[in-house]
């Protein structure tokens, strides 16, 4: 059972910065694809950025291109670096897994899901 854990979510004004850290369980990651989702109060969950676990290839969402950088390192944690926030990245982040290394910008293709941590940015 694959289990995710975030950290690093909190409150900061516009312009500010923030780093998200996934913990992830005991596993071997080497075929895998690890994303961030968030979900804002009434709207769908939508995709924030991925990355592959064997290469480091990673996908954004134009929202976030070249504000946000998604990482990872070898022990088995990913990032999600946010830069320039604006309060419309205000919302739950979610870390998400799934097996196989295409890098899939919907909810339904990810099988591991964190239980989100909560990043506000105040004008």
């Amino acid at each position: 059972q694959v289990k995710l854990v975030e950290s690093g979510g909190g409150l900061v004004q516009a312009g500010g910065s923030l780093r998200l850290s996934c913990a992830t369980s005991e596993h071997s990651f080497s075929d895998f694809a690890m994303a961030w989702f968030r979900q804002a109060p009434g709207k769908e969950r939508e995709f924030v950025a991925a990355i592959r676990w064997s290469d480091g290839k990673g996908d954004y969402a134009n929202s976030v291109k070249g504000r946000f950088t998604i990482s990872k390192d070898n022990d088995k944690t990913v990032y999600l670096q946010m830069n320039a926030l604006k309060p419309e990245d205000t919302a739950v982040y979610y870390c998400a897994a799934r097996a196989g290394e295409w890098l899939y910008q919907t909810p339904p293709q990810y099988d591991y899901w964190g239980q989100g941590t909560q990043v506000s940015v105040s004008p």
